[in-house]
């Protein structure tokens, strides 16, 4: 994506990402101008919602009411911001809490936006996106790797392309609580943290290996904690050697206590993780053979900023590519999925005229619904009976990449429902965004049965209430016998809902 292509808000244009992470929440407000996004303002707080997963992995209400207050901060400065120059994503602690629901619900009415979970992969890609937006564009091979509270990306590319992302369950804020709990540093205590994370490490493979990278880097978090400190003793600036990381656990160790620990460059909220981060950096350079780690000054929030712009440009943004992907891969007759998808959207449009949406709103409904629509087929070539089934399966744990958990989930339901029985749908069929979209579909898929494309002239979607009913031209049930056969029988799929569905010919 080269800058002048991806450019196509308006120059002076106010974004803003936020960065949910499992040490600290971020906020980064950058104004677009001539393709690159200039700060405006940056504010980090160390909320560390990751040290507080109960023992049934749920957010204890200590750490909800932290989060919250620090996105009421957030939100009194978004003040003004228009919903699609604003993007807020939660990482690994969110992905684990089981009581995550809660948070969000309560995170979008706080904030004002809503806050999307995002993969392990999704993740590791944004980063390398952040990263290299403040690298020399050039031919070299990168290796990226980003140690957080809770997880650590590691992501192999080349110019804007990442070719493998990787997000292990290892990180600062888990390695501290589960190798220093009580705050002492020992060797012992070192030595066992970084077997741990190596153990680990062994499952990227030889992927990662040097010699398929000319270049690494570190991003964020532990890494540019550490890169301070050792800055403030004579070590160069923005580099990490394996002297440094030897002489800084010697530092630790010689402290011996958190309490008792003073370094220059080391700030006081950083003080209870830095053990746990940097036997996890120890780690990485020793399974990967590092000598020498450059410290990028991109990283996720970055990633954010400038997948914002691409988005705003639909042949650039990210999800359609990883879509048609997705399709290829499973064979899927793209033609008759287009058919279907171009009639779901029509639908969907005559249906949108009595729903109040927010500006931009219907667009992105209809967007997913599109997606679902080209995609519904998608488990065919498993078992053509049960597609719906295995669609919804692979989309759900394929993780195509610049899509949000959320997302991926609203996807899969609707190619999980767009045949069978609607009760056994376990979804939220109260939220009528959701069952319009499910309607438009499943009246999409019949429409198309033929796999011909349909007449729509004259045919009309109304909602009311919960009732929708749909208007069929007089010469309907003549001319297209089994399609108003299968439309009459819709009509009874959701008679056993709370939505009616009621077919009229005029």
């Amino acid at each position: 994506m080269e800058n002048n292509t991806i450019a196509t808000l308006a120059d002076k244009a106010l974004l803003a990402a936020i960065d949910l992470g499992s040490n600290s929440f971020r906020l980064e407000i950058g104004r677009l101008y001539a393709g690159q996004i200039q700060r405006v303002e940056y504010i980090k707080e160390p909320v560390r919602q990751g040290g507080d997963l109960d023992e049934n992995r749920n957010l204890t209400p200590q750490a909800i009411e932290r989060g919250l207050r620090c996105l009421a901060r957030f939100a009194e400065r978004l003040q003004g911001f228009d919903a699609s120059h604003v993007r807020a994503v939660a990482t690994q602690t969110l992905r684990e809490a089981n009581n995550r629901e809660i948070f969000l619900k309560h995170a979008k009415k706080t904030l004002g936006f809503d806050v999307e979970v995002i993969s392990g992969v999704e993740e590791a890609r944004l980063i390398y996106q952040g990263v290299n937006r403040f690298l020399p564009q050039s031919d070299e091979k990168r290796l990226v790797i980003d140690i957080g509270g809770r997880s650590t990306e590691f992501i192999l590319g080349q110019g804007f392309e990442s070719h493998y992302t990787a997000s292990l369950h290892v990180g600062s804020v888990a390695w501290s609580m589960k190798h220093f709990p009580s705050g002492d540093f020992t060797e012992k205590a070192f030595s066992r943290a970084e077997i741990a994370a190596e153990s680990i490490f062994e499952t990227l493979g030889t992927h990662y290996n040097n010699k398929h990278w000319d270049v690494a880097y570190g991003a964020s978090g532990t890494i540019g904690a550490v890169a301070d400190v050792l800055a403030q003793y004579g070590r160069p600036l923005d580099t990490i050697t394996r002297e440094g990381l030897y002489w800084l656990r010697d530092e630790l160790l010689r402290a011996r206590t958190v309490e008792k620990l003073r370094l220059n460059g080391l700030r006081e909220d950083r003080k209870p993780v830095i053990a746990g981060g940097l036997s996890v950096l120890i780690a990485v350079f020793e399974f990967l053979q590092i000598e020498t780690l450059n410290v990028a000054k991109g990283a996720l929030r970055h990633g954010l900023l400038y997948d914002m712009l691409a988005r705003e440009d639909d042949m650039l943004d990210l999800r359609n590519a990883s879509l048609r992907r997705l399709a290829r891969k499973f064979d899927v007759d793209q033609n008759h999925a287009n058919t279907v998808a171009n009639v779901a959207v029509k639908l969907f449009d005559k249906v949108s005229e009595n729903i109040n949406f927010e500006s931009g709103e219907q667009q992105s409904h209809a967007r997913k619904l599109h997606w679902a629509a080209q995609l519904h087929e998608i488990g065919s070539m498993i078992s053509p009976v049960d597609a719906h089934i295995h669609g919804a399966y692979i989309l759900e744990h394929a993780e195509p990449q610049g899509f949000a958990q959320s997302e991926l989930h609203c996807l899969s339901l609707l190619i999980l429902g767009y045949r069978g029985k609607i009760k056994r749908l376990e979804a939220d069929l109260s939220n009528r965004i959701f069952v319009m979209q499910l309607l438009c579909l499943r009246l999409a898929v019949i429409m198309c049965h033929a796999r011909n494309k349909p007449n729509l002239r004259g045919v009309q979607l109304q909602l009311n209430d919960n009732t929708v009913t749909l208007t069929m031209p007089t010469y309907w049930p003549e001319k297209y016998p089994q399609s108003y056969y299968l439309l009459d029988e819709e009509t009874l799929a959701w008679q056993k809902t709370n939505w009616r569905l009621q077919l009229l010919t005029t």
